[in-house]
């Protein structure tokens, strides 16, 4: 691809971007868009300059030759995180998979290596699979956190009728750090709102879970009490399990409560983009915005919450990589029957 294609593409890619964007911000391809606009416009304007500015041809191979060393820092970072976040939280599938994340950086370029110096045709295909996969799952990723970023970034128009806090994990009854990051980010909307006009309503939603003493919407509802929330603008929901429940009983609570109107959904800021995504898929009409987290629980919870999507629309990325893999075999096993 010429340079000049390469910006024509990217500049479409962006229109497309601003129009999806437009027409509603918590649309996962949106993500895709900004990601390819950015990267063929990026390489376009380079491919441009490279021959007229002295010194850019080259710092861009010596950028593309460090980016092996660039992997091996990444996946240095993502094992020391693992680490440190299962010290902190404990040791289980969600937070150890930055550890793995870290490990599989390291690992699976010598499995391909290894692929490729077998030399036989299925060892090679095998490598072009292995090849593919990272490559999508790689790409996949970085739009999914680029937008995860962008949209947590975007200030909420209007004036929101309710402030759905989701629930996580309580301890001992208490309202831990994680959760009051989301509460006290509620409470800073409420009360710039109340300042204003009406108060929204407060809905802090959640169940009560296997190891908690009792239900996350209550423990919520106490702390924002207790931080100066008007009793009669706090309507707790005490049986949601997941996200989704969270959604919808959060609005069965809002609609008892007669107090119609958009809601704004308050999370921390890693979950912001996957539950504005559910709550289209509801049919809601509600946006989230984020609170603050703690930067060592960051990249963890950002796999996470990865993992959640793609497990989510399984069936699409299955459909998107299934026929290339099929075609390699099917390429592997004309090549091994003519040999």
């Amino acid at each position: 691809m010429t340079p000049v294609t390469s910006v024509v593409v990217g500049a479409v890619l962006a229109v497309l971007y601003v129009v999806s964007r437009n027409r509603d911000r918590r649309l996962l391809r949106n993500g895709v868009l900004l990601v390819g606009a950015a990267w063929f416009l990026v390489t376009g304007v380079l491919g441009l300059l490279a021959p007229v500015v002295p010194g850019l041809g080259l710092l861009v191979l010596l950028l593309v030759v460090l980016a092996p060393a660039a992997v091996l820092v990444l996946a240095g970072f993502a094992i020391v995180n693992g680490v440190q976040v299962i010290r902190a939280e404990g040791l289980s599938l969600a937070t150890s998979l930055s550890l793995l994340a870290g490990v599989a950086l390291l690992v699976l370029p010598v499995v391909g290596l290894l692929l490729v110096l077998a030399r036989d045709p299925w060892s090679l295909g095998a490598a072009a699979v292995l090849f593919f996969l990272c490559s999508y799952a790689g790409v996949v990723f970085v739009a999914f956190l680029v937008y995860s970023v962008v949209y947590g970034r975007t200030d909420f128009q209007g004036r929101p009728a309710a402030l759905v806090v989701l629930g996580s994990r309580i301890i001992d009854g208490r309202v831990p750090p994680l959760l009051a990051s989301r509460l006290d980010r509620a409470l800073e909307l409420y009360r710039a709102q109340a300042a204003t006009g009406p108060a929204p309503l407060l809905i802090p939603t959640g169940g009560k879970g296997d190891d908690e003493t009792r239900s996350e919407g209550a423990a919520m509802a106490e702390y924002l009490l207790v931080h100066g929330a008007d009793p009669d603008d706090v309507r707790p929901e005490v049986q949601a399990r997941n996200t989704r429940e969270n959604l919808v009983l959060s609005a069965a609570v809002q609609a008892a409560a007669g107090r119609p109107g958009p809601a704004l959904a308050v999370t921390n800021n890693y979950h912001v983009l996957r539950t504005a995504v559910l709550a289209r898929e509801l049919g809601s009409d509600t946006q989230v915005v984020g609170a603050p987290t703690a930067r060592y629980y960051v990249p963890s919870a950002f796999l996470r919450e990865f993992v959640a999507v793609v497990v989510e629309h399984k069936r699409l990325h299955l459909l998107l990589v299934l026929p290339l893999v099929a075609l390699t075999v099917v390429g592997i096993t004309a090549v091994s029957l003519g040999a």
